[in-house]
Formats: structure tokens, C-alpha cells, sequence
């Protein structure tokens, strides 16, 4: 799945082709993206200019000059393909913008769980999203102040796209396992330390991914997720899985003991 890092390079390589330039034609190509918006809306996208191309969390915005903003999602599996407008259309491709240069961008997805939306001028997006991970008004003091009010797993509170836009499955288990949290501590039971040792984490784990996508062999650098039954890069333990919130979740059970006593207690049925 598509995470920050993988959508945040996705952006930078849409945002160098397209700002500027004038809209010709748009075209979705699967049913469920034509089920959500119509033709008369995609005609009048033609002649519009591109003022800029914007990430938020996991979301791209493309804001025309007028107002109007493009919102695309990837879901599970899109990525982005530039090509010109007479090239073949890849076997996957489920939308098309053509631009008055002749540049395509094509919207690629096996999956068919993309999104494609048109939001009209001065419309609230909606998005209802928490600030990024290299916010600077993200602070430990503010990050704990919003976990204070979560009695679940912290893993869990994490991928809560309120508390910190963009982090996914992939990263926050990475970023618990380089703090040395135990992904089952209750979120309101962390200390400011605690907190602030995850945001550290959480900002060098994204850091460290963004430029290329994470997954890859010849690219990865995952210290925990995908590991099961291997060993960890840190101690002598050795990595588990756990489900949590329907999503798997990898740790180190001998090293990550930051909140262990908090979960102990709630597996006995104490109060934590």
C-alpha cells in the first residue's frame, strides 16, 4: 500500500510535470470512478491551469487557478504514470490527464480502489486530518495532549489519520520499533518522554523512506515489518506479529518494553 513516503514521491514527480500547465482533456476510465463524477464536470476542467500540486496525509490535491481542486487517492495500489497523449494506454489504467503540452499523467492501479474527485472553488475538502509529521506545530506536548484522550493500543491510535496525517501501517510499526515501544502500551499512558522518543522516531522513519518506496527489495530498509521469525536488528530477540485493528503489526518482544508493565497488567485484567 501506497504510505506517505511512497504518495509524497508520487507528488513531487506529479507537481514537476504539471504545475503550470493548461488542462486539455480528462478522462476516467473505470466504472467506479465515472460513477462519481460526470462528464459535464470533467468538460469543464478543459482550459483550466494548474496552480499548484499539494499533499495532505496520503491525499493529492491538485488546485487549479480557479479554484477548483482535483483530489486524488490512491488507496492500496495506484502509482502514476507520465507518458504523452499518443501512447498506449497501460493495461491497468483507470484515468487520464492530458495536458496542452502534450504530457499525460495516467492514473495506474491493479486494484481499481482509487480515487478521483473535482471539488468545487472555496468547497471544504473534508479531510479531517491531523497535522503532518514534520509539522513544526507538532510537538511532543501537543502529540501527548492528543493521545491523552485515546484509551487503545497506541499502534492503533497511530493509525488514526486525526492524530498525525499520513502515517500508515508500514511506518508506524518501523517507528514504535525504533523508539522501543510496545505497540499494545495504551496511547494516554505514555509519558512526554515516551512521546517525544516516537515523534523523533516517526519523523526519522519517514525521513529515511521518502525519495522512493520503502517496500522494495533492492530498496528496503525495514527494520521490523515483513519480519516475522527473523531476528532483531537490535538485540537478541526475535520479531513477532500481532493483529491489531485488522492490520498486522511487527515488533520485538525483547526490546520494545517502553508501556510492557501498562499491557501486563491489562492482559491480567488490572486497571491501567
Amino acid at each position: 500500500m501506497p504510505e506517505l513516503p511512497e504518495v509524497e514521491r508520487a507528488v513531487r514527480a506529479l507537481r514537476a510535470r504539471i504545475e503550470g500547465e493548461v488542462i486539455d482533456d480528462v478522462r476516467l476510465l473505470h466504472p467506479a470512478l465515472k460513477r462519481r463524477t460526470g462528464q459535464a464536470t470533467l468538460r469543464k476542467l478543459r482550459g483550466a491551469r494548474v496552480a499548484r500540486v499539494e499533499r495532505r496525509g496520503k491525499h493529492q490535491l491538485i488546485h487549479l487557478d480557479d479554484g477548483r481542486v482535483v483530489h486524488i487517492h490512491f488507496r492500496m495500489n495506484g502509482d502514476w504514470i507520465f507518458d504523452g497523449s499518443s501512447d498506449p494506454l497501460p493495461r491497468f489504467a483507470r484515468a487520464t490527464l492530458a495536458f496542452a503540452n502534450g504530457t499525460r499523467v495516467v492514473l495506474e492501479d491493479s486494484r481499481a480502489l482509487s480515487t478521483v474527485d473535482v471539488h468545487a472553488a472555496e468547497t471544504p475538502l473534508g479531510l479531517d486530518l491531523g497535522p503532518e509529521p514534520h509539522d513544526p506545530e507538532l510537538t511532543p506536548e501537543r502529540l501527548r495532549e492528543t493521545l491523552s484522550g485515546r484509551r487503545v493500543e497506541i499502534k492503533v491510535a497511530l493509525l488514526d489519520q486525526r492524530v498525525i496525517a499520513g502515517l500508515g501501517n508500514i511506518y508506524a510499526s518501523e517507528a514504535l520499533w525504533r523508539a522501543k515501544i510496545d505497540p499494545r502500551a495504551i496511547a494516554a499512558t505514555l509519558s512526554l518522554a515516551t512521546v517525544r522518543q516516537l515523534l523523533l522516531a516517526i519523523r526519522a522513519v519517514i525521513e529515511r523512506a521518502t525519495g522512493g518506496r520503502y517496500t522494495h527489495a533492492e530498496n528496503a530498509r525495514l527494520d521490523v515489518y515483513d519480519r516475522e521469525g527473523q531476528g532483531c536488528r537490535r538485540c537478541d530477540g526475535t520479531i513477532a506479529r500481532i493483529a491489531q485493528g485488522g492490520r498486522s503489526t511487527y515488533f520485538c518482544p525483547r526490546c520494545q518494553r517502553t508501556g510492557r508493565r501498562r499491557v501486563s497488567r491489562a492482559l491480567r485484567g488490572g486497571r491501567s
